[in-house]
């Protein structure tokens, strides 16, 4: 039988004492989570181990003794095999170890088997081995560092199928959740004042310091307060006024309004009092926290170079120009369609009227554009206030300000493709009828159908002008669709850059570049020790997480979304004249 004893390398050096940690249960495997030193009580030792038991959580144990004689100290192999009987153990681990070598004496004492003991010796030069009754049971020491193992996140590989209370079942993992879950013991060193004296992580240097301690303090009514401003918040936004028609309409189709809200709910959850319950909790708790600052930065910095020297009035200047000249330009290209575009000859009449109505359109856009220059500047200087919020909120404003000055061109697309669309659809209704077949709304299927012949004239009558037509309408739905998808690839850009900042998980990927054992996806072993006739020691080593599996774990949701429609199914819109919109919200479907 071999047993794997997860030995903390913070204890190599601990003074004499005896070992406290757990046996995993279904694997012959210890984990030693720290050595309560010499003097001591038993019942006071037995106490200590059921306190920290019940505020843990985890089955402690006194496992065995530890011992690393100094000068001046005797034998002590008998005292410390009589220590079985004080604390009685199924398996008593006594493990020793000399100055000035690597390796460790270890003698597991069995109870149930009148105490046949095996001595695993790790001294050079001795060539004798002791005769143990019963069967042989060899001992590998796993060395780890507990203050890595203490912090880090074992990630588990995902299954097929999800289980809400996941059983920890692998030994590596029941490790790490020893480790992890057994911080009240790590509370008292042998420098504190207790009832006990040990040695763990913590003994060498505290981790925490008067300053984090601090800030945790404080960072309690700050989040209380804050919790209460957001809930007057929602509490006024929850009025009926803002309910009422239209307004909930405009404010989700406005992406700074949808943005605000998603800040809203962010601060909610970041400045909640309750303490994170889990590890993924914190992490996302920390993630927004992390991106809300980068996001307030950059929005900082770009507010800084928008009222330094006097940009605003620069872009305000060149605004209307270029607005000016984007309708010079669509008047110019809409007289090319209404003459003889590439050499093609379209339908004279519907070609007059298709140009005639899009160039009133274009006069009506530049009116307004006349009517607004003026306040163009005001709008900007306090549209840049909103950089204050972060760079995502501004962002989503200069998507909106591009929504609105390009909306003639959205009405162009949305006219062309509402006629094409009658167009096409009407063309193969009457395609159908020439088949002798029919569109069943009820079934949702194409049935057979008898037609006179009145009925089979006025629908070749039908089909041929819609057919003669249809080279015109597609002309100026082409066109307008290619603008209208310029846009909005420029707004596609700005929601992304919206998404990533809201959504890209900084600390975890800043905890995985300045430690990254924070983050576990595993471990490794080395040898450290394998002398002939001696234990086998071997160094656990953690394996980081990789950082695409980093960013795909810690993402945060956000409002924002993707393109739902794969590239055929977005074709297939384009050619049969159906309205895209490229974002929708995650919680709705797409038709």
């Amino acid at each position: 039988m071999v047993i794997k004893v997860f030995f903390p390398q913070c204890c190599n050096r601990a003074d004499s004492g005896l070992l406290v940690g757990r046996w995993l249960p279904g694997y012959d495997s210890a984990v030693v989570l720290a050595v309560i030193h010499y003097p001591f009580i038993p019942s006071t030792v037995k106490q200590y181990i059921h306190q920290m038991q019940a505020q843990s959580g985890v089955e402690l144990s006194i496992l065995g003794s530890w011992s690393l004689p100094k000068e001046g100290q005797g034998d002590m192999e008998s005292f410390l095999r009589d220590l079985s009987s004080i604390f009685p153990q199924k398996r008593w681990l006594q493990i020793s170890r000399e100055m000035g070598k690597m390796g460790f004496c270890c003698s597991v004492l069995n109870t149930e088997q009148k105490n046949s003991v095996f001595q695993s010796a790790e001294k050079k030069g001795e060539g004798n081995e002791e005769e143990e009754e019963g069967e042989d049971q060899k001992v590998i020491f796993v060395h780890y560092e507990q203050r890595k193992v203490m912090l880090s996140q074992l990630h588990r590989e995902e299954s097929g199928h999800t289980d809400p209370n996941p059983e920890p079942t692998s030994e590596l993992t029941q490790m790490f959740e020893s480790v992890s879950r057994s911080e009240p013991l790590f509370f008292l060193d042998k420098y504190d004042e207790g009832p006990v004296k040990s040695t763990h992580w913590q003994s060498e240097g505290r981790e925490a310091s008067i300053v984090v301690e601090l800030c945790k303090q404080a960072s309690v009514p700050v989040c209380a307060l804050l919790s209460a401003l957001l809930h007057l918040q929602n509490s006024f936004w929850s009025l009926r006024i803002f309910s009422v028609f239209p307004l909930p309409f405009v404010s989700s189709k406005l992406s700074t309004c949808v943005q605000l809200n998603y800040r809203a709910q962010r601060m909610k959850t970041l400045f909640s009092t309750t303490m994170a319950p889990d590890h993924r909790t914190f992490m996302r708790k920390a993630n927004i926290f992390v991106s809300l600052l980068l996001d307030v930065a950059l929005g900082l910095l770009l507010m800084s170079w928008l009222y330094r020297d006097d940009h605003i009035s620069s872009i305000a200047n060149a605004l209307v120009p270029a607005a000016d000249h984007v309708a010079k330009e669509l008047k110019e290209l809409l007289q090319w369609l209404m003459g003889a575009p590439a050499g093609l000859k379209m339908n004279r009449a519907l070609d007059q009227v298709l140009g005639r109505f899009f160039l009133y359109h274009i006069h009506l856009w530049i009116s307004y554009i006349q009517l607004t220059s003026p306040f163009v500047e005001s709008l900007l200087w306090y549209g840049g206030l909103s950089a204050a919020l972060g760079l995502s909120l501004a962002l989503s404003l200069l998507s909106d300000m591009i929504a609105l000055l390009t909306f003639h061109i959205y009405c162009f697309y949305v006219y062309g493709a509402r006629l094409y669309c009658l167009k096409v659809y009407g063309l193969s209704s009457l395609w159908r009828l020439f088949r002798g077949k029919k569109w069943n709304v009820l079934r949702q299927r194409v049935d057979s159908c008898s037609y006179d012949l009145d009925q089979l004239f006025i629908g070749t009558l039908l089909f041929t002008i819609l057919l003669f037509l249809l080279p015109t309408t597609a002309l100026y739905y082409l066109v307008f669709t290619l603008l209208r998808l310029v846009v909005v690839v420029v707004q596609g850009v700005l929601h992304l850059t919206v998404d990533f900042i809201n959504s890209f998980p900084l600390f975890a990927v800043g905890l995985r570049v300045c430690r990254p054992y924070r983050l576990a996806d595993g471990v490794k072993f080395r040898v450290l020790c394998d002398e002939p006739g001696t234990c086998l020691h071997l160094l656990m080593e953690i394996n980081p997480l990789k950082f695409s599996s980093v960013v795909q774990t810690y993402r945060t949701p956000t409002y924002s979304c993707y393109p739902k429609d794969s590239w055929g199914a977005l074709v297939k819109k384009l050619f049969v004249g159906q309205l895209v919109y490229p974002w929708r919200h995650k919680a709705e479907k797409t038709d």
